[in-house]
C-alpha cells in the first residue's frame, strides 16, 4: 500500500498534463475534452506505471499507517487553514486568475478586446501585474502546468475548490515524500521524516496557495521513486526478490516503464516550473552514466550493472517531457522566458554542455575503467563539509546587490526599500540578502537537520566512492546540485515566507530526506558499539522535528487574505450587466484588471498614467468614457478611493476589506501577519 499509494500520485500527474497541454495549445481545454481524455490517460499511466509492482518497500501496516494519518492530517489542517488569494498582489492569486481564465475559457492567450472600449487609444493599457501585453494579446506570465492542474478543482467546485486545490497537492506531496524516504531510509524512517516535512512552515505556506513549487515537488521527487521502483524491478528480475514467482518475467518490461515514467516525470517539471530546467540537469547526466555503465558490462560481457538497461528510457522521458516544457513556454509563455532569458539562456547553455559531455562519456564508456574515476566521488566527499562552511560564512564575505537596470528591477527595489523601511533596517535598496540563505534554511528545518544531512551527504558520498550506495546516486545529486544553486543564487524577492518558496521543491525535502538517513545511521553505529538506540532516537526524532514546528507555530494557525472570495464576489455584482470597465488608479490596476476580465466576466483595461502619477489624465479618462459609450455600453470606472473618482460620476463603495497578510521579513524567520486592507470605488460616468 504504501509503495503504490506514495507512487500513483506522480503517475496520475504525468497523464492529466500529457493530457491538457496539447487542448490548452489547441485552445480545446475544456471539461467536456479534458475530463475523458485526463481521467483516461492518468488512468492509463497509473496502471502501466504500478502494473505488478515489487514489494519494493517493505513496511507494517503500523508504519503506513502513521504516514497515511500524517499525510490526511496535513490535507484536512491546510484546508481549513487555505487562503483565498484572488486579488493580484503576489504569484498566487497570479496563478489563480490563469487558472480561472483557462478552465472557463480553454485558452491562452487572452484577447485584450480593445473594441469594448471603442478601438484602440494611445490610453488603453490591457496588461497588469501578472499578466503581459504581447502583439495585442494577454499572456499569463507563468507555465501554463500548474493551471492545468488546478483546472479540475475550479471545474469540480468553482472558486471554492479552486482555493483547495493546494491543500490536496499539499497532502500528495507529503505521501510522494514518505514513498521516497521509506525506499532510501526505510519505511520506520517515513513517518519521522512526513511530519517534519508537513509541520515545515515553506510547505504549510506553498500548500494553502496557489504555487508551482508543490506540483513541482510532486514531479521531481515522484520521478526519483519511480526511478527507484525501475531499479528495484531490475534486480527482481534477477534475483527473484519481492515478487510473485508468476511475475518474474514482468519485471524487465516494469522496470523499462518505470524509467520511461520517470523520465516524464523529470521532464514535465520544466512544464509546471521553468526552474525545474536545472532540478533535473543532474538526470540528463544520470542518464548518460547508465548507458555508459551498460556498455561498460557489455564490454565485460556479462551484465555487472543491469541498472545500465534503464538509460534509454530515462532520457528518451526526460526529453519527451522536457520537450513538452519548451513548447509550452514558446508558445503560451514566451514573454515570461524572455523577461528570465538572463538567466535561463545560461543554463540550458550548461545544458547543452552536459549533454556533449554525457554523450561522449556514454560513447567511449568501454575504454574508460572505474578506477580512473573514482577519485571524483572521493573529492566531493571532501566537498561537502567545506561547501557547507562556505555558505555559513558568506554574509561576513559577501553582501549580495543588484543595480536596477530593467523596470522590474526598479519595482522589486523600491519594495525592498520599503520592506527595509517596515523591518526598522537600513535602507539599501539594492541589497539582495542571498547571502544570508543558508541561514533561511536553518530557520525553517533547525541546525540539527543541517548538520545531520551534510554529514549524511558526505558519507553516502565516500561509500558511492567505495564502489557502495549507488542507489544514491540520482537522488543525491540532484539534492545536491539544487541545494547548492538554490542557495548560491535563490532568484526571488528576499522577503520571508514569501522567498522560502524557493526551498519548498527539493532544498528542504531533501535536507530532511538526508537527516533522517544520518539518523538511522547514528542508532545503526549506537547498536553496534553496544549502546541503547531508544534514546538516542528519541532524541534525534525530537531534534528533527522540534525545530521546524518552533518556527512554524508563529503562522501555522493563522490564515491570511480570508474574505477575498466574498470581497470579490461581491464586487463582481456591482458592475452593471455587460458595462466594460475602465480602471483609472495604478495599484487597482495592477491588481484587479485580469479579475475583472477573467473573474468577473467583463472587459478590461487600466488608463494609462502620466509620468510617475497614481490616477489617470482625466482628458485621457474622458475620451475613452465617450468612446465606450458609442458602441452603445455604458462603461463602469474603479478607483482605490472615492475623491478619484468624484469628478466623473457618484462613487460608491464595490470592494471593502480588512484581513491578514504575510509578514515580509528580510533577516529573521516570519513569525506574525500583518493587516492587509483593500478597497475599491465604483463610478458610472455621468452624460
Amino acid at each position: 500500500m504504501l509503495a503504490v499509494g506514495s507512487a500513483a500520485p506522480v503517475l496520475a500527474l504525468v497523464g492529466w498534463l500529457l493530457a491538457g497541454l496539447p487542448l490548452a495549445l489547441a485552445g480545446w481545454f475544456s471539461p467536456w475534452a479534458m475530463w475523458p481524455a485526463g481521467v483516461a490517460l492518468a488512468a492509463a499511466t497509473v496502471w502501466y506505471g504500478l502494473r505488478r509492482l515489487p514489494e519494493t518497500v517493505p513496511a507494517t501496516a503500523l508504519q503506513t499507517g502513521a504516514v497515511l494519518a500524517v499525510t490526511a492530517a496535513s490535507g484536512v489542517l491546510n484546508a481549513i487553514l487555505h487562503t483565498e488569494q484572488l486579488i493580484v498582489r503576489r504569484d498566487p492569486a497570479s496563478y489563480a486568475q490563469y487558472t480561472i481564465w483557462l478552465a472557463g475559457h480553454g485558452r491562452v492567450p487572452i484577447p485584450a478586446d480593445a473594441a469594448a472600449f471603442g478601438g484602440p487609444d494611445p490610453a488603453l493599457r490591457f496588461d497588469s501585474m501578472g499578466f503581459y501585453l504581447q502583439d495585442g494579446v494577454i499572456v499569463p506570465q507563468f507555465m501554463p502546468g500548474t493551471p492545468i492542474l488546478n483546472a479540475a478543482a475550479q471545474w469540480l467546485g468553482g472558486v471554492g475548490g479552486l482555493l483547495l486545490a493546494p491543500p490536496v497537492l499539499g497532502a500528495l506531496a507529503v505521501l510522494v515524500f514518505a514513498g521516497t524516504v521509506a525506499r532510501l531510509a526505510g519505511a520506520r524512517w517515513a513517518p519521522l521524516a512526513a511530519l517534519t516535512f508537513a509541520v515545515c512552515l515553506p510547505i504549510l505556506y506553498t500548500s494553502r496557495s496557489i504555487f508551482s513549487e508543490i506540483p513541482s515537488l510532486i514531479l521531481l521527487f515522484g520521478g526519483m521513486t519511480l526511478m527507484l521502483d525501475a531499479r528495484f524491478r531490475v534486480r527482481s528480475g534477477l534475483t527473484g526478490v519481492g515478487y510473485l514467482p508468476a511475475d518474474r518475467d514482468e519485471q524487465p518490461a516494469g522496470a523499462m516503464r518505470s524509467a520511461l515514467l520517470a523520465g516524464l516525470a523529470f521532464g514535465l517539471a520544466l512544464l509546471v516550473r521553468i526552474d525545474g530546467l536545472r532540478d533535473v540537469l543532474p538526470v540528463l547526466a544520470y542518464g548518460g552514466v547508465l548507458i555508459a555503465l551498460d556498455r561498460v558490462s557489455r564490454g565485460e560481457g556479462k551484465r555487472i550493472f543491469p541498472d545500465g538497461r534503464l538509460g534509454v528510457p530515462l532520457l528518451v522521458g526526460l526529453g519527451v517531457g522536457s520537450a513538452c516544457g519548451f513548447v509550452a513556454g514558446y508558445f503560451l509563455a514566451r514573454p515570461y522566458l524572455e523577461y528570465l532569458s538572463g538567466s535561463l539562456v545560461p543554463l540550458v547553455a550548461v545544458c547543452a554542455v552536459v549533454l556533449v559531455l554525457t554523450a561522449v562519456g556514454a560513447a567511449f564508456a568501454p575504454r574508460i575503467t572505474w578506477r580512473s574515476v573514482r577519485w571524483l566521488p572521493e573529492i566531493a566527499a571532501g566537498l561537502v563539509g567545506l561547501i557547507l562552511v562556505a555558505f555559513a560564512v558568506r554574509p561576513w564575505l559577501e553582501t549580495v546587490r543588484r543595480t536596477p537596470t530593467t523596470p522590474e528591477d526598479e519595482l522589486t527595489a523600491r519594495f525592498i526599500e520599503a520592506t527595509q523601511l517596515a523591518n526598522g533596517l537600513p535602507i539599501d535598496r539594492e541589497r539582495l540578502y542571498y547571502e544570508d540563505s543558508l541561514y533561511w534554511v536553518v530557520w525553517y528545518v533547525g541546525v540539527p537537520v543541517v548538520v545531520l544531512a551534510t554529514l549524511a551527504a558526505a558519507v553516502l558520498v565516500r561509500r558511492m566512492a567505495r564502489g557502495r550506495g549507488f542507489v544514491w546516486l540520482l537522488p543525491l545529486a540532484i539534492i545536491g546540485w539544487t541545494t547548492v544553486t538554490t542557495l548560491y543564487r535563490p532568484a526571488i524577492t528576499p522577503d520571508h515566507p514569501f522567498a522560502a518558496r524557493r526551498l519548498v521543491p527539493i532544498v528542504l525535502p531533501g535536507l530532511i530526506l538526508l537527516a533522517v538517513w544520518g539518523l538511522r545511521r547514528l542508532r545503526d553505529r549506537a547498536r553496534k558499539s553496544g549502546y541503547g538506540s531508544r534514546l538516542l532516537l528519541a532524541a534525534g526524532a525530537l531534534l528533527i522535528v522540534v525545530p521546524a514546528a518552533v518556527t512554524s507555530i508563529g503562522t501555522a494557525f493563522t490564515p491570511i487574505e480570508r474574505g477575498e472570495a466574498a470581497a470579490v464576489a461581491g464586487l463582481c455584482a456591482a458592475i452593471p450587466p455587460d458595462a466594460p470597465v475602465l480602471i483609472v488608479e495604478r495599484v487597482t490596476g495592477d491588481r484587479y484588471t485580469q479579475l475583472i476580465r477573467g473573474q468577473c466576466g467583463h472587459p478590461a483595461a487600466r488608463v494609462a498614467l502620466p509620468g510617475a502619477a497614481d490616477v489617470a489624465a482625466e482628458a485621457d479618462v474622458r475620451r475613452l468614457v465617450a468612446a465606450t459609450r458609442a458602441t452603445g455600453r455604458v462603461p463602469v470606472l474603479l478607483a482605490a478611493e472615492s475623491d478619484q473618482l468624484a469628478r466623473y460620476g457618484h462613487p460608491v463603495q464595490a470592494l471593502g476589506l480588512v484581513t491578514r497578510q504575510d509578514e515580509r521579513s528580510l533577516t529573521h524567520p516570519p513569525d506574525g501577519t500583518w493587516t492587509l486592507t483593500t478597497n475599491v470605488w465604483l463610478a458610472v460616468p455621468d452624460n
